[in-house]
């Protein structure tokens, strides 16, 4: 978008679903952090839990197990949780906060059943954050990278469509499955410094919450948030300070940065960035 654009959102009475799970999809834990955020900031409430029972092999996401302050011992199981939010927004529109840990199996029929609740709660738009790790320099804007099928939103928020062909995460398949049903879908990617991929990252976890700010045209409010981007800035520049392969690292980033400057959200640049991803992966590196 132009800068000297007016701002663009969508319709005030048009419900909102947003989605990110934990795993694959979120680097550094930025996506799955700007949900947890988004959803103490406008007290989202409970609407409803998917059977963990259903999606999940607990050899691989295990359970958890705490003593509550009354003494009474639990069971924490993972799974996915649906909740609703009226925000200090004026109007009818209702935001739905997906968030979860990347199923183990039956991908379809957990969006599916995810999707079933959207219509309920007659969802128009629905809006998948990630995060993935990249060749980015701590000390420079993070990239996003912004896409979506729908001509009209492409048209209305200058995005581009997305050409990645290759591995998805269940986002994927949920934005995939979200179209078929009539459902705008917006995604919205951030990238992590691979350098400093440790959870959080709250630097990412603000790139994120600012692209849902201009989607929904509402105000977010950070709160420590501010303080902890500091924070974790003054830690990414400790650690280049004390690693000379790091810091010469960090410098051969900025100077490429500086002289080309990162593409805007294209499906090449997702693309490479996913092929750079799976190459981490796979050579035991690039955990997220």
């Amino acid at each position: 978008m132009s800068p000297d654009s007016d701002p663009v959102s969508l319709a005030a009475d048009q419900s909102v679903m947003i989605a990110a799970f934990e795993g694959w999809n979120d680097a550094g834990s930025a996506a799955s952090s700007a949900l947890d955020h988004l959803a103490r900031a406008w007290e989202a409430r409970e609407y409803a839990t998917l059977d963990p029972e259903e999606y999940h092999d607990f050899q691989v996401s295990r359970p958890s197990i705490q003593t509550l302050p009354g003494g009474e011992r639990v069971v924490s199981w993972p799974g996915t949780v649906l909740s609703t939010a009226n925000g200090p927004w004026v109007g009818d529109r209702e935001v739905v906060v997906v968030r979860g840990i990347e199923p183990s199996m039956r991908w379809r029929t957990f969006c599916r059943e995810i999707l079933d609740y959207a219509e309920d709660l007659e969802v128009s738009t629905l809006i998948t954050c990630g995060a993935l790790l990249v060749d980015a320099p701590h000390t420079r804007p993070l990239p996003t990278f912004v896409t979506s099928e729908d001509a009209a939103a492409r048209q209305a928020f200058d995005l581009e469509r997305s050409d990645y062909e290759g591995p998805t995460g269940v986002l994927g398949v949920l934005g995939h499955e979200a179209s078929l049903r009539g459902i705008t879908v917006i995604s919205v990617w951030v990238g992590v410094p691979h350098y400093v991929a440790h959870p959080p990252s709250p630097k990412a976890t603000v790139s994120i919450l600012s692209q849902l700010e201009r989607f929904l045209g509402e105000p977010i409010d950070l709160g420590e948030m501010v303080d902890e981007v500091d924070a974790w800035q003054r830690g990414a520049d400790e650690l280049a300070e004390e690693d000379e392969e790091i810091a010469a690292h960090v410098q051969q980033l900025e100077s490429l940065m500086d002289e080309t400057s990162l593409p805007e959200a294209s499906g090449d640049a997702i693309a490479a960035e996913f092929e750079k991803f799976l190459r981490r992966r796979d050579s035991g590196n690039g955990k997220a």
